[in-house]
């Protein structure tokens, strides 16, 4: 008797599932921002609510919940209700925090579902006019006269600006002093005022510096040349084989929301990152709308976790705070 009620009771559960896709919004969506406003990640997530707004009939509130490099959102929105209301506007840090933080209990897999793969990027290598290097070719064989000489900011330790500057010496066998930021911009000042030497950055913050010829790109990481940036080559144009980085944002709920609703959210997404609108908005704060699904985000993370995970590893890079 008990185990027909409760098959009864499990297919009544199930049934009600897609009637509450159909539902979907019924009341605010929160899009938490687990870094503060005005950086990146704020920027897609107001963005994208800007978007849902014009489709979904509730509104659509961001949330900045800074801190722990992003872990305090991140964990927020892991231990919410599981019913599509409160997302998750993660960059790439989801895959690197569990290698970079000895404490870190989140698993972007485990505590996440994977809803849509909002926006990409690709790093950039900037170099002081003055550095006297054009090309990477130059620029590593200066680090390699030059042993912990050359000064690379990033935008702080840990994220994909340092790691970037990380992978790259561990696959050439250089070595240069890193100088952590708190931000691209801080980082960017400081090699205009001839503080460091170099660095891994975002177009969007450099390209106005790059426009008026007051630092040089040598080298971008991405599979084919930026159509931004024409004339600079790749990574592994230049000699580096293999050697592909992609900075990406993307949209997660918490673990155990329903799949109907998932694929609901990612298909209203999708549609807001088609309009030309959004795409253009985008394009100006530096990023490739792209609007992937559920997938896509989880082949990215398969990758991201364990290359991070060994660069961290053979680097003995940690962040305590």
């Amino acid at each position: 008797m008990r185990l027909s009620a409760l098959i009864g009771a499990a297919f009544v559960i199930c049934a009600a599932i897609p009637a509450l896709a159909d539902e979907y919004p019924s009341k605010s969506v929160r899009l938490i921002v687990p870094a503060a406003p005005g950086g990146p990640i704020d920027t897609v997530a107001r963005i994208l609510a800007d978007g849902l707004k014009t489709i979904w009939p509730v509104s659509v509130v961001v949330e900045n919940k800074p801190g722990a490099g992003t872990s305090t959102g991140a964990a927020y929105v892991a231990s919410a209700t599981p019913d599509g209301y409160t997302l998750l506007v993660s960059a790439d840090s989801i895959t690197v925090n569990p290698s970079l933080y000895p404490n870190a209990s989140l698993d972007p897999l485990k505590s996440f579902e994977p809803v849509a793969m909002l926006v990409t990027a690709t790093q950039v290598l900037v170099v002081r006019n003055d550095l006297g290097v054009s090309d990477l070719q130059g620029f590593l064989a200066l680090a390699k006269r030059k042993q912990d000489g050359l000064n690379m900011a990033s935008a702080g330790a840990g994220t994909i600006s340092h790691l970037t500057e990380v992978l790259l010496e561990l696959r050439t066998g250089t070595r240069t002093t890193h100088i952590p930021f708190k931000g691209a911009s801080p980082a960017l000042t400081a090699m205009l005022g001839g503080h460091v030497d170099a660095m891994w950055v975002m177009l969007a913050p450099a390209q106005a510096h790059l426009a008026a010829g007051k630092i040089k790109a040598i080298a971008v990481t991405s599979a084919a040349r930026d159509p931004k940036l024409p004339n600079v080559p790749t990574v592994e144009e230049s000699g580096i084989a293999d050697f592909q980085v992609m900075n990406w944002q993307g949209l997660f709920a918490p673990a155990g929301t329903p799949k109907p609703i998932i694929e609901k959210i990612w298909r209203t997404v999708a549609e807001v990152l088609a309009k030309p609108d959004i795409k253009s908005r985008m394009a100006t704060a530096g990023f490739d709308a792209r609007g992937d699904g559920p997938q896509v985000v989880a082949e990215q993370i398969r990758v991201s976790v364990p290359k991070w995970a060994d660069v961290i590893k053979r680097a003995g890079i940690r962040v305590t705070d």
